[in-house]
């Protein structure tokens, strides 16, 4: 097989060198690029257009799930492989549904990464199969919420929750998600309702119906 050139875009550069040592220790790839936000990444995308773009969904607090078509317009041939804490299948969806090619969880093994890289860079999907069953079944919101076309059903949801007041540490206990994966949908709640403050989210809430 010909050498695979990667970019590894994530913020936390303890995970950045783990995956770079792990990848590394494969004579197929080749780490060309790293980066630790968006526009790092676009950059590196554009300049190398590596054969795969390991990346992670929250990059220096920015969600890149709505970014992944641009980076496959700096580089059409690039193949991406979302490598995540975000274990809600929601967000699985969407990155795929957006352009990736790959989904897997950063608790996967060693050896998954690689076959999960390979796989994509030779045009195949990679899914963590963890996360394969529950990709079919509707991600479904609390009891009486409303739809809302720029929510999922898990952002509003969180939209509820947040507006009752609740922390991000019980939201994660009630929906069963890490804190993490309920920092994400927050911000992602926040930038697509414009809602900077918590008065934002009540208001927001309240209008879809989601508090008495």
């Amino acid at each position: 097989m010909d050498r695979l050139t990667v970019v590894l875009a994530d913020d936390h550069l303890v995970v950045r060198a783990g995956m770079r040592l792990l990848l590394s220790a494969d004579p197929v790839f080749d780490i060309v690029a790293e980066s630790s936000t968006l526009g790092e990444t676009l950059l590196a995308v554009g300049r190398y257009r590596p054969t795969v773009l390991v990346l992670d969904l929250t990059l220096s607090g920015q969600s890149s799930l709505r970014s992944i078509p641009e980076l496959i317009a700096a580089s059409p041939r690039t193949r991406i492989l979302v490598l995540t804490m975000q274990e809600d299948p929601a967000f699985a969806r969407e990155a795929l549904r957006n352009g990736a090619s790959g989904y897997l969880l950063k608790e996967a093994a060693a050896e998954e990464l690689l076959g999960a890289a390979r796989q994509v860079a030779a045009g195949g999907t990679y899914v963590q199969p963890s996360l394969g069953a529950r990709l079919a079944v509707a991600d479904l919101g609390p009891p009486g919420a409303t739809t809302d076309d720029r929510l999922t059903a898990r952002e509003v949801e969180v939209l509820s929750l947040l507006a009752r007041g609740h922390t991000n540490q019980e939201i994660a206990e009630q929906v069963h998600v890490s804190v993490r994966t309920v920092e994400t949908h927050r911000a992602r709640i926040r930038e697509k309702l414009g809602a900077e403050t918590k008065a934002d989210l009540v208001t927001a809430a309240r209008e879809r119906g989601l508090l008495a």
